[in-house]
């Protein structure tokens, strides 16, 4: 017994000293994070894992990495880890250890935002429901029961990343961690109450020992030693709120969200890498983007409300894990020269010199001999030459060049030397070997749900209930219906004419059935106003009103409190005497939920389901169910529901969410191009106006199993299931870049020798994305004024005559090319002009 314990213990000591081997030291200093004594330029990114699935992480985390990131950045989501109080939930898609060990497994940092608020278009900003219906409570104030479950959550994510030797100071890779998020937005409307809780907060997660930094963000008072951070388009003007924290942007947009009902927001990737560049130009050392991986609102996550299911956010890895070109591309080639200055960047504060109107020279030299210097154009209207240590400089409007030895330009932002690559989706049917619509339709089965009250927990009330107070968000769906007596000779029944049937609703979507009949529907995002004409008849009838949710408010002071549902008035017009009844006081019965969704008809399991022909179809609150195989491959899937109007689906058992194809965007605010020049906003740069915001609907390849899978979808519109088709995500096919004679050689390139530097031409850069590829093709080459963009280029006034030859010389048969962007390979098509290369090349 006395050897055992003996050996327990040295087993402990040596345990303790290899964590302590491990272990790293991380503090701040006013110009960085520093981490064992040394300051660290920090390039990060932002992956929700619950937007991913587990499968998908290590791809994720790994192409963070090789577009040059340091930090992967996640929220945590309370409700989806507690969605009951005391009943957690930390498997699948919410192993949130599990993706913490991922990311440090491939060596990169992580940044914890534990909150517990989120916002982050996520469903009520990511507090779980049945918090709202604690006694007294008040959220995100000084309230002693919102502060007790606050606390009790936050410790709980704490001391689980402690256990499992997560933080820094362990040996792990959590170098910051954060309390609260944006509060600084909103937290005037709290008073005093609300200044009171940020200090709160802030001395609660310092009680908590993580050994790392704490940061508010979009919180100028945030007291000491927590780091106040910016959220934004632009972070380059922030200050933190102590000469002793460094300049932190912890949300650099790189898009915006989508909604159902909105065209797509896209951002150029020139004007996001700008941003960048200026940030860590003006002594910046740490930038997220906010979304590097958007993903999928899963099941029924998404917030807003009417925020869509894809959360792709146009961020450099897309919603289905495939880079998106040439914004990956141009990011990482702006992090290596960001890389490059790092010395002279973390040594020393910038001199900064104005090189003319709107032109900037930021330099950052050291005692040792270091030098890096960005020169900024952020005119957004003229290109600029500039002088700069007696060497000639070109800046495009709105641009940053970085000279990693002050001398040599390694990148400029406007300069784009990574390819665009195509994306297709390829269609393939759901049932291949189905040769008639008919027997299209014999291969689906049914479950029709029952219009109104079905279920024997519905109950009365008078009066018009608020929808969230009532579900507490255990469903979408909440049934409104009452019996209304009319008799012979009221002028609701005047013949010719209808009666008009008064809805008023806070939201997001109503269906009005007046005797098991659908008459009229209607959604908005807060105020839903209906008129509806309606045939009664003699006697009873009953009016079954159905109030759906899509999302519950994530974002704004006392958020939590925004409502939903049908709460009047509803009322009955004569449309000929004018005459009304408001049936709004009335005794109504209210269903929470729907049958179907009792049984769980999602899973495909019950033994209910209809094969019957001919197939329903186009009738609202039908259950659909099929089979299928995997699609052929290993690209991404997604599902493409054109033909269906709007409800839930299940893959094997799994939601992927709410589908609205019907949803249409507007039809105004699109572009055919945008300008990245000048201030970007989340309505500046907008596509796929007046076409339905979402078709396809991304399914986990790792839900799919090889056969006999099976397909559920509630369709609450009506459609038609048979419709809808199966498509796969493919890259590659197609390449396309244009590089100029006055574009950087790629930073690749980049060598501390200059006379090295000073030979070397602007290079073009091509390689088939799949590692099997080669290029088979040139579709177009042309040196000189080549016009257009990718898939339309056409030549300009001036072309040379060797571009195709060359061009296809150097690359058809090869997986990679480059090409020397040059007279000396291409000759001279038209003398005194700068001359550009485009090529458009095929790969398979």
């Amino acid at each position: 017994m006395v050897r055992g314990r003996k050996i327990e213990i040295v087993s402990f000591l040596l345990l303790q000293i290899v964590v302590a081997a491990t272990a790293a030291n991380v503090t701040y200093d006013h110009r960085a994070l520093v981490i064992d004594g040394k300051r660290k330029i920090l390039i990060s990114g932002s992956i929700h894992y619950p937007r991913s699935t587990p499968e998908m992480w290590p791809d994720l985390i790994q192409k963070s990495k090789d577009g040059g990131l340091d930090v992967i950045e996640t929220y945590v989501f309370w409700n989806g880890h507690e969605p009951e109080k005391n009943k957690y939930n930390f498997e699948g898609r919410y192993d949130l250890v599990k993706f913490v060990k991922l990311v440090s497994k491939a060596g990169l940092y992580v940044h914890l935002r534990i909150g517990p608020y989120a916002c982050a278009e996520w469903d009520y900003g990511g507090f779980p429901v049945w918090l709202h219906f604690i006694p007294g409570i008040k959220f995100r104030t000084d309230n002693e029961p919102f502060k007790a479950e606050m606390q009790r959550f936050t410790a709980k994510i704490v001391d689980l990343m402690k256990q499992e030797k997560l933080y820094a100071s362990q040996g792990g890779p959590i170098i910051l961690s954060q309390i609260e998020n944006e509060y600084g937005n909103v937290d005037s409307s709290y008073g005093a109450a609300g200044k009171s809780y940020m200090k709160w907060s802030a001395s609660m997660a310092l009680s908590l020992d993580t050994g790392v930094p704490w940061n508010m963000c979009q919180q100028g008072d945030a007291p000491d030693p927590i780091i106040n951070t910016c959220n934004g388009f632009y972070c380059d003007q922030f200050t933190p709120n102590s000469n002793n924290k460094p300049k932190m942007w912890t949300e650099n947009w790189s898009g915006w969200f989508l909604g159902f009902g909105d065209p797509t927001p896209y951002r150029p990737v020139e004007d996001l890498a700008f941003a960048v560049a200026i940030f860590y130009q003006r002594s910046g050392t740490f930038q997220n983007y906010y979304m590097y991986h958007g993903g999928t609102n899963f099941e029924r996550t998404s917030g807003g409300p009417l925020i869509s299911t894809s959360y792709d956010y146009d961020a450099p890895i897309d919603e289905y894990g495939l880079v998106r070109q040439p914004k990956w591309g141009h990011l990482r080639d702006l992090h290596k020269a960001i890389k490059l200055c790092e010395d002279a960047l973390l040594a020393t504060d910038p001199t900064v010199t104005s090189l003319g109107s709107n032109l900037v020279a930021s330099v950052y030299k050291t005692s040792s001999g270091s030098c890096a210097a960005f020169l900024a154009n952020i005119g957004t209207e003229s290109d600029a030459n500039v002088t700069f240590s007696g060497n000639s400089y070109h800046l495009p409007a709105w641009s940053i060049s970085i000279l990693p030895d002050c001398k040599n330009v390694a990148f400029n932002t406007a300069k784009i030397n990574a390819a665009t690559e195509s994306t297709t989706f390829a269609r393939q049917a759901i049932k291949p070997n189905a040769d008639s619509s008919e027997e299209l339709g014999s291969q689906w089965s049914y479950i029709k749900e029952p219009i109104g009250i079905s279920k024997a927990d519905a109950f009365l009330k008078p009066g018009l209930l608020e929808q969230i107070n009532t579900t507490a968000d255990k469903s979408d769906y909440l049934w409104y219906s009452l019996r209304v007596d009319i008799k012979g000779d009221e002028t609701f029944l005047d013949e010719g004419s209808k009666a008009v049937l008064h809805i008023q609703s806070i939201g997001q979507v109503v269906y009005a059935f007046i005797n098991g009949k659908l008459t009229g529907s209607g959604n908005g995002k807060q105020k839903i106003s209906l008129d509806i004409p309606i045939n009664l008849v003699t006697g009873k009838n009953t009016i079954d009103l159905l109030s759906v949710t899509v999302g519950l408010a994530n974002y704004g002071a006392f958020f939590d409190l925004v409502g939903a549902g049908i709460t009047g008035p509803v009322s009955l017009k004569s449309a000929k005497s004018g005459s009304s009844i408001d049936l709004s006081s009335q005794q109504w019965t209210y269903q929470v939920g729907l049958k179907g969704e009792d049984t769980d008809l999602g899973s495909g399991d019950s033994s209910e389901w209809v094969s019957k022909s001919p197939l329903p179809t186009m009738q609202p609150l039908i259950w659909y169910k099929t089979t299928f195989d995997a699609p052929s491959g290993s690209d991404p899937v997604a599902i493409d529901f054109t033909g269906t109007g709007k409800g839930i689906a299940w893959v094997n058992g799994q939601s992927i969410g709410r589908y609205w194809p019907t949803s249409i965007a507007r039809n105004d605010g699109c572009t055919d191009s945008c300008n990245y020049r000048g201030s970007y906003s989340a309505n500046k740069c907008l596509k796929n106006c007046g076409n339905p915001s979402q078709t396809l609907y991304h399914v986990p390849r790792s839900w799919i199993k090889p056969s006999g899978n099976t397909l559920v979808l509630l369709e609450e519109m009506g459609g038609d299931p048979t419709k809808i088709s199966f498509a796969t995500k493919q890259t590659g096919s197609s390449l396309c870049l244009t590089v100029s004679q006055s574009h950087p050689a790629p930073v690749e390139l980049w060598t501390s020798d200059s006379k090295i530097l000073n030979k070397t031409s602007p290079v073009l850069l091509l390689k088939c994305p799949v590692s099997t590829h080669v290029i088979t093709s040139i579709e177009f080459a042309s040196f000189g004024t080549p016009k257009g963009t990718c898939g339309s280029f056409s030549h300009g006034r001036c072309n040379s005559p060797r571009s195709l030859s060359v061009v296809r010389k150097a690359c058809v048969g090869s997986r990679s090319c480059k090409v020397e962007v040059s007279t000396r390979v291409f000759g001279d098509p038209c003398r005194d002009l700068v001359k550009s290369l485009a090529v458009e090349a095929s790969c398979s």
